[in-house]
């Protein structure tokens, strides 16, 4: 019996594949219980910027394959580029059986109008300082392993998982505010191109909310990450909601998954092992 669950659409963005805070065990997991009919890769799923020959673990492999392999199944898979992937963005526009590479995308859910994008290009740290934001996201991925380390011995100890970058952005009221910010900007570019919804990712943050832009509204969401949150958006029968892995997903250990691992396309798979050697080199 086939228990996965059943979904029009699903956005993950901000997976961070070959860093050491990559959560890709569990993500493999989520995958492996729904069946997408759309899948979006909203950026940073591979990290370009971190990434290393050495280091690259195979739960990460696998959940490249994965996702190859349900875009040569039955599922249309977009890849839309982040500035952690940004490499991939000299692929845009192309299209092997159901994977599409993209910049960014535009669909029509229902009669509604949604524009999907990474997210980067309203970073003003990002267009004006990129060293910066690659330093910062050095410091990032240390951090993240350190609380790795942190949360493996307060287990031994029976000390309830902290995140300390998660606590520096809720208590800093500069990192508030760059959210806030963010998000507005963006509405703020929706509204006047007439569009009612925006999804986003880049800035780790999982939303969904209103927001008012002058005599408009436009309906904000974001993916958040598989680092630290362990959400994607999931769309089913008109409705939105954010999958949170921690809280909604449910174990069936007793549930045999079919993997889709040998079933993968040979043109899809060389494509990705050719982007792969290009930005290892």
């Amino acid at each position: 019996m086939d228990n996965k669950r059943n979904i029009e659409l699903v956005v993950l963005s901000d997976i961070h594949l070959g860093t050491s805070g990559c959560q890709a065990g569990e993500l493999l997991k989520y995958l492996k219980s729904i069946k997408p009919r759309i899948l979006i890769l909203n950026g940073d799923i591979i990290d370009i910027w971190q990434f290393k020959k050495r280091f690259f673990p195979k739960a990460h492999l696998k959940v490249i394959k994965h996702l190859i392999g349900l875009a040569s199944d039955r599922c249309t898979v977009y890849y839309i580029t982040g500035n952690h992937d940004e490499m991939f963005r000299k692929f845009s526009g192309m299209k092997i059986g159901k994977l599409r590479i993209l910049n960014d995308l535009k669909l029509n859910l229902d009669g509604k109008k949604v524009w999907f994008f990474h997210g980067d290009v309203f970073d003003v740290v990002m267009q004006y300082s990129k060293w910066l934001a690659k330093l910062g996201a050095i410091g990032y991925d240390t951090l993240i392993w350190l609380n790795t380390k942190v949360n493996w011995l307060g287990r031994l100890l029976n000390f309830e998982p902290v995140s300390f970058s998660k606590k520096i952005k809720e208590s800093v009221k500069g990192a508030v505010k760059y959210i806030n910010a963010f998000e507005d900007t963006a509405a703020i570019i929706a509204a006047r191109k007439g569009i009612e919804y925006i999804v986003c990712g880049h800035i780790h943050h999982p939303e969904m909310r209103t927001i008012q832009v002058e005599d408009s509204t436009v309906n904000y969401l974001n993916s958040g990450d598989w680092i630290e949150n362990l959400t994607s958006l999931e769309y089913n029968l008109g409705q939105w909601r954010i999958f949170n892995y921690r809280k909604d997903f449910v174990e069936q250990p007793d549930v045999a998954v079919a993997d889709f691992e040998e079933m993968v396309d040979t043109e899809v798979k060389q494509l990705f092992k050719n982007m792969l050697i290009e930005f290892s080199n």
